[in-house]
């Protein structure tokens, strides 16, 4: 598979290429695009999203196919037994769950140790619905997870002037310089939660990865819920949104786009020393992306480059290019696209997942119904290190 994924890869770029050639003709002959050359372009940049989607396919596939080698020898050890495995083991737990034996289970975070043998794959119920819900809610990827067990309020200390140094003459006594704090940034928990059912029949088919159907359900729809609060969230019944919480950098000069020059200009309105901290990145829908992959610099450089590689993201100016659906489009005095040291966000995320099944809620249907929740907070302590481009 690794050398298809590579292949794919390889044909994205050739598209690019082509697509950059038609602009590059176009800029230097000073005109618009005609219409057969706007048809072509509008093909490869669909070429290039269809490659970008099969490849994210293909991982899935690849990551799906390593969980079901895992469920089917975990089939053959129920035929031939060998040691039992932890009580606390999330397949059993699931399965304690299906068979109706618990009502409920929490799943925490887990860290793969480097004691683990085998391949490391997160067979974890957390660790798979964490991985779905970061393709829906993608700064779950980027953002600093706090994990605690308990949902009591956690102050997040945060600086609003640092310490200042002088030149002192010889034999003269420093004078004292204290940083100065700014109120606690306070993380509680805002509960998100669903109900899911499923047919008695299907629980009892022993064949059915109920695990990663179950990891999906959940998956996408915390991704989506919870992905939408930490993007745009108010702060108020729910957590403190990473566009809500960043400071302006700019203002587009057009009401329903941006040009390079202001992505520029937003990019270097962020202090000198958060520009060079890892994790840096741009942030937006992949609408205004679309527009992104047309723009050039003064030197005629396009500031979009897309990605070298199966783990390297696509760029702009250098810095990685996050598509985040939760986004708001470039209109009229919304915010369109931020940049920043996206780990300066906080995520607080309450005793994981719990899971939580009745037979009695559709009882007369002979459904079982499942509850999924997860309690949630989020802010950015540092607003200096996340600004945003405003549409007027």
């Amino acid at each position: 598979m690794k050398e298809y994924l590579d292949r794919q890869v390889e044909i994205r770029q050739q598209a690019w290429h082509q697509a950059k050639a038609i602009i590059d003709v176009a800029t230097a002959e000073k005109r618009d695009l005609t219409a057969e050359e706007e048809q072509t372009y509008s093909r490869l940049n669909g070429e290039l999203n269809d490659r970008a989607a099969t490849i994210s396919k293909l991982r899935e596939d690849e990551s799906r196919e390593l969980r079901m080698d895992a469920a089917t020898r975990e089939i053959a050890d129920q035929v031939r037994p060998v040691a039992a495995p932890h009580s606390d083991d999330d397949v059993q737990m699931i399965r304690s769950l299906i068979k109706g034996e618990v009502r409920s289970a929490n799943f925490e975070r887990r860290d793969i140790l480097k004691t683990s043998t085998g391949s490391p794959v997160p067979t974890s119920f957390y660790n798979q619905v964490i991985m779905k819900a970061r393709l829906i809610a993608p700064v779950l990827n980027v953002a600093t997870v706090l994990n605690t067990a308990g949902g009591e309020n956690l102050q997040i200390p945060r600086l609003s002037t640092y310490s200042v140094g002088t030149v002192n003459s010889e034999g003269a006594t420093f004078g004292e310089s204290d940083p100065a704090f700014a109120a606690f940034i306070t993380l509680s928990a805002f509960k998100f939660g669903f109900l899911t059912q499923v047919s008695l029949e299907l629980l009892e088919d022993s064949g059915v990865d109920m695990l990663g159907f179950l990891a999906d359900q959940v998956g996408n729809a915390v991704g989506f819920s919870v992905g939408s609060a930490l993007t745009v969230g108010t702060g108020t019944v729910e957590p403190t949104g990473i566009v809500t919480a960043s400071s302006v950098g700019g203002t587009s000069g057009t009401a329903t786009g941006f040009t390079a020059d202001n992505l520029i200009d937003l990019f270097y309105s962020l202090d000198g020393a958060a520009r060079q901290l890892p994790g840096v990145a741009f942030m937006m829908t992949g609408q205004s992306i679309g527009r992104v992959r047309k723009l050039k610099d003064t030197a005629g450089n396009f500031v979009f480059q897309p990605a070298l590689g199966l783990d390297a993201p696509d760029t702009l100016l250098g810095k990685a290019l996050i598509e985040n659906p939760s986004m708001a489009e470039a209109t009229t005095g919304l915010k369109s696209v931020i940049v920043g040291h996206m780990p300066s966000f906080f995520v607080r995320n309450v005793g994981g997942i719990k899971l939580d099944r009745s037979d009695d809620f559709a009882f007369s249907a002979g459904l079982a119904t499942f509850r999924a929740q997860m309690r949630i907070d989020s802010n950015l302590p540092q607003t200096s290190h996340i600004k945003h481009l405003l549409q007027p």
